[in-house]
């Protein structure tokens, strides 16, 4: 019969024995693998999650884009580890078991709440976790949550995210158990074991460094090591996305957003004599007159051609939230989504290569209004100091000729800055959510519904029409079409139920163009409807099934229409100019009429020289700092620190985008593209983008 104390003996010697180099080891290497396996498994739930912009593209390609993503992996593993590399050098340290499982089980449980969030994220914006994160969060804190709360399966993604949580504990216990020595032990104390020496360990060390190095290079080339542009070595760009890391990108627009050298602002890479030159020859036209040309890169005095403006007398511009092309009728694309704005643009001019140069609203509020372009590191103008500066938009302009004006809006404008920047710029009447009356409907996140804006709107443009004879502008912002897409009950407007994750989004689509057809039918009543220019457009647009091109182009092609008095008459009822937010101002001011200084960075599309087919320039929103420049057909994507790319778009009923190898003209459109971005942002930086009064001397 065994003996009782020696067994207790063998047993406390086996819980005991301290860690050997080559048990700390592979304590390591399983802890890892486990990582590596979390991190594939949440690939696999975004993939999955988002299967419905799988489409035509064969399984190969997503083979590959896993295999991209396990480099990415490596890489952030590589980094959690660093603390059991550095236990080396240390027995004790090497026992600290509970300490690294600790470490171990917060970081993972961190990354996979990222994963988790990132399914959502990445079905909304099409990006994986980027500086739009940290937009959000740096808002309004109670708005933030109860637009997660409310939009999105919050208690679904916790309980997973508790789950999950639980699952890694008892995976680095069971790691730390399968790697602890066992067997018999010298003589002394109980656990005592002999342990290589410090020369070895060190040794051991730097082989570890070595290996650790390669994998978080992820690469063996010379050079850069592993780059987000990496995984850009398939045509389907869902593929290539899934191929990056979303918390290792997450860190990265951290980093960023913290630099205290704003990395993210458009570095110089022409001689800027060059490119302020190259400017002047994209956006001068022979109606311009340079102005100031020795401080300002595009201040010029701009004369409309008589025979091209409009009898007007107002101005209304209504910025549609999320209105994207993709599922415009007009635009061509089935669905009948948009019936009532189909209708509208029967009566009037609308642009159907036009793009919104974000895919935030806040871009788009800036570029529709103050005509200034989205550049990398000023996602968010209106919240930084630049922002404060005095910039060349319709408040400037209009203000100078004592026009009224009025801004309508769901919500609260405390959002994003909206009324400090554009009091600064100009605007004296705001009108939001807390100034609602009675409203239809009012949601807990945003605040009231589209038709209850578009009635208030109708009020607002009623008291100003004749009072003390001045003109009037306006802007008017629609919300109802965002997360979490709440409206009124009962609906006015048939649900959409066949497109799967984008159902409730496009019945909120369907919802706001039903409201933007009742304020038309109730305005066209009144006496300032028929010398009145009204703009439609969208704030920018959405994700669907399909991504065009790198860039994503359904995110940022939006319909512009203009409906005026004598329009269709001169203008017709299609233009195809390609266009962007930018160029809204210049263009309003063209069918106004009279001489104009100014200094936005885009044009008159409807007074441009004969055979100019337009140009835009786009970058999303968050800490990515791809850009694009955009011709009649193709679409030039630039990311940073990453060769450009050219392709052949085609939107309308059958978008698409094709790779276009080689072509002569791409350096001279990187040209074009590298100059206006640095040349706009010296400008912003020297604070001469804007006009004085935006009247001629």
């Amino acid at each position: 019969m065994a003996n009782p104390d020696a067994l207790n003996q063998q047993r406390a010697s086996s819980r005991l024995l301290q860690p050997t180099v080559k048990s700390h080891l592979a304590y390591t290497l399983l802890c890892a693998l486990v990582m590596m396996v979390m991190f594939s498994l949440l690939r696999v739930a975004l993939l999955v999650y988002n299967r419905s912009m799988i489409l035509d593209t064969p399984a190969a390609t997503f083979l590959e884009a896993f295999a991209n993503g396990l480099r990415f992996d490596l890489r952030l593993v590589v980094y959690l580890i660093i603390p059991l590399l550095l236990a080396l050098f240390s027995a004790r340290a090497m026992a600290a078991r509970g300490l690294f499982r600790f470490w171990l089980t917060i970081a993972s449980s961190i990354a996979l709440f990222l994963g988790l969030m990132e399914m959502d994220f990445y079905r909304e914006f099409h990006q994986r976790l980027n500086g739009l994160v940290f937009q959000y969060v740096k808002e309004d804190p109670k708005t933030v949550m109860s637009m997660l709360w409310y939009g999105f399966p919050v208690v679904r993604y916790l309980l997973a995210w508790a789950l999950g949580t639980l699952i890694l504990t008892l995976a680095f216990k069971g790691a730390d158990r399968a790697t602890r020595p066992r067997g018999p032990f010298s003589g002394g104390s109980i656990g005592t074991r002999q342990i290589a020496p410090w020369y070895t360990r060190i040794a051991v060390f730097v082989v570890c460094l070595l290996v650790c190095v390669v994998a978080a290079r992820g690469t063996l080339r010379q050079g850069p090591p592993l780059r987000w542009g990496d995984v850009y070595t398939t045509d389907s760009n869902f593929a290539n996305q899934l191929g990056l890391n979303g918390t290792l990108s997450l860190i990265a627009a951290a980093k960023s957003r913290m630099s205290e050298e704003r990395d993210n602002i458009w570095k110089a890479t022409l001689p800027q004599p060059l490119a302020q030159q190259t400017v002047r020859d994209m956006l001068l036209t022979p109606s311009d007159k340079l102005v100031d040309a020795d401080i300002a890169a595009v201040r010029r005095n701009y004369t409309p051609d008589a025979n091209k403006t409009l009898p007007i007398k107002n101005v209304v511009v209504i910025l549609m939230e999320s209105f994207a092309g993709h599922s415009v009728g007009a635009l061509g694309r089935p669905g009948n989504i948009t019936p009532a704005f189909d209708k509208l643009s029967k009566e009037g001019l609308l642009f159907d290569r036009f793009f919104s140069n974000g895919t935030h609203t806040h871009q788009g509020m800036f570029a529709t209004m103050a005509c200034f372009p989205n550049l990398p590191g000023f996602e968010y103008l209106m919240q930084t100091p630049e922002g404060s500066h005095k910039l060349s938009g319709l408040p400037q302009l209009l203000s100078a000729r004592d026009y009224d004006d009025v801004y309508v809006y769901n919500g609260d404008f405390a959002w994003d800055n909206q009324s400090g920047f554009f009091s600064n710029q100009g605007m004296t009447n705001f009108i939001g959510r807390n100034d609602f009356v009675n409203p239809v409907f009012s949601d807990p996140t945003w605040g009231v519904s589209d038709q209850d804006m578009f009635n208030r709107g109708l009020e607002e443009l009623k008291a100003r029409d004749g009072k003390d004879k001045k003109p009037f502008y306006a802007l008017l912002q629609t919300l109802s079409n965002h997360t979490p897409y709440a409206l009124p009950t009962p609906l006015p407007v048939e649900r959409v139920t066949n497109r799967g994750s984008l159902n409730e989004h496009l019945t909120a689509m369907r919802y706001s163009d039903w409201a933007l057809g009742q304020f038309f039918e109730k305005a066209r009543k009144e006496p300032y409807f028929n010398e009145t220019l009204f703009v439609v457009v969208g704030d920018h647009g959405f994700g669907d099934e399909q991504q065009i091109t790198e860039m994503d182009l359904g995110r940022f092609n939006v319909p512009m229409l203009m409906i005026a008095p004598g329009i269709q008459e001169k203008f017709g009822q299609r233009d195809h100019t390609v266009g962007t937010q930018i160029d809204i101002v210049p263009t309003i001011m063209g069918r106004v009429g009279g001489d104009v200084v100014h200094q936005c960075w885009g044009r008159d599309l409807l007074n441009l020289p004969e055979g100019d087919k337009g140009f835009g320039v786009i970058k999303p929103s968050g800490s990515d700092q791809t850009v694009a420049l955009l011709t009649a057909d193709r679409v030039l994507v630039l990311p940073k620190e990453m060769p450009p790319k050219l392709y052949q778009y085609e939107l309308g009923a059958d978008p698409k985008g094709v790779v276009i190898p080689e072509s002569a003209d791409e350096a001279a459109l990187k040209q074009k593209l590298e100059s206006f971005l640095q040349t706009a942002t010296k400008s912003l930086l020297d604070n001469t983008a804007g006009v004085v009064n935006g009247k001629p001397d």
